[in-house]
């Protein structure tokens, strides 16, 4: 398993993370312990949560995912082997302290239920999961400003997380569904008033959204702040297993009506090319597809998620896998014909 280093921040994690937010919903905590053994088995040592997993989010099971990953961590014993990511909820939740937003308060609060339910005395890396102002963000364009905006200053918000490192319950600090202003605005903060440096961004990344390489993969480099890369299969489209129409049983999109950002018409013409170039080099498509995303320059690690530990197993297997100058043409060509259908 490659490694690489999370920003400046001397920690090194794996390549492929696991992604987390099927357990509790679609996944039971044995089967989130099984995938959990079978993941650390495999090499990897970074494993990614939040505050609201699983999903789709409820007031029911909120904070289940983080409890099956703390049952897990007290059961194995192996807390300093893995490194463990998770995230405070942004504005909307309303059933999360009565509103959830990311007020020094919040994140404070937020910070120790997630410490208890995870049962750990630190975070590794402890994300903001999504900005608490008026952006683009969750597929949203088009952006208009709003004079009567409601928002936390990013500075309230890296000014509490600096008090939780300086504490030693948060190793390093991260942004999610960020825009190209709010991370250098995030990194502007951190040099002007000697604040913690983002270490990461997690934000979507795959062959049907490559939005992030138009602004923010250039700051990624120079910035030393890399991507992980979550939705690498958007939601399982990328498999193929979706095409003509099919709704398998127990499959994401055939359970939740919610997730509709990837199954669109144009989705599904750009995904059908994919995986006829798959099969013309005798790949599975959902392989060739996160292979794609581990090669890219600006990638810290590419958060994989599975149901069944057939898919996990698959998933793991694109670690190894390189794809040739010829698959990477052909995926080029298409992405020229119907760049990010899936924004």
């Amino acid at each position: 398993m490659q490694t690489r280093p999370l920003g400046d921040t001397g920690i090194e994690v794996s390549r492929l993370c696991l992604g987390t937010m099927t357990f509790g919903e679609q996944n039971s905590e044995a089967e989130a312990h099984e995938q959990l053994d079978r993941a650390v088995a495999f090499g990897i040592n970074f494993i990614d949560t939040a505050e609201m997993y699983p999903v789709p989010p409820r007031a029911e099971t909120q904070g289940r995912t983080e409890t099956y990953i703390g049952n897990w961590l007290k059961a194995r014993g192996s807390r300093d082997d893995v490194i463990i990511a998770s995230k405070i909820a942004g504005p909307g939740m309303d059933y999360l302290r009565g509103g959830s937003r990311l007020t020094r308060e919040q994140i404070h609060q937020a910070v120790e239920t997630s410490l208890r339910r995870l049962q750990t005395d630190y975070i590794d890396l402890y994300q903001l999961h999504w900005p608490d102002r008026y952006t683009n963000f969750f597929g949203r364009m088009g952006y208009e400003h709003k004079e009567e905006e409601v928002s936390t200053p990013l500075e309230e918000s890296l000014s509490a997380l600096q008090e939780l490192v300086e504490s030693g319950k948060v190793r390093a600090i991260g942004l999610s569904n960020e825009t190209p202003w709010g991370l250098m605005q995030s990194l502007r903060l951190a040099e002007r008033l000697d604040l913690p440096k983002v270490a990461s961004i997690q934000n979507p990344y795959n062959l049907l959204n490559r939005t992030f390489e138009i602004g923010l993969a250039e700051i990624a480099h120079r910035e030393n702040v890399g991507l992980l890369a979550y939705s690498p299969l958007a939601f399982g489209v990328l498999s193929g297993k979706y095409l003509d129409g099919q709704w398998p049983p127990g499959a994401r999109l055939t359970l939740f009506e919610r997730f509709q950002r990837y199954n669109s018409q144009s989705a599904m013409e750009a995904t059908r090319a994919y995986v006829e170039i798959a099969r013309e080099h005798d790949l599975d498509p959902a392989q060739m597809a996160l292979a794609f995303v581990n090669s890219r320059s600006f990638l810290t690690s590419n958060i994989i998620g599975a149901t069944t530990m057939e898919q996990l197993e698959s998933n793991l297997a694109s670690e190894s896998l390189k794809l040739e100058p010829a698959v990477l043409e052909a995926i080029e060509a298409v992405h020229r014909r119907q760049p990010n259908p899936c924004p």
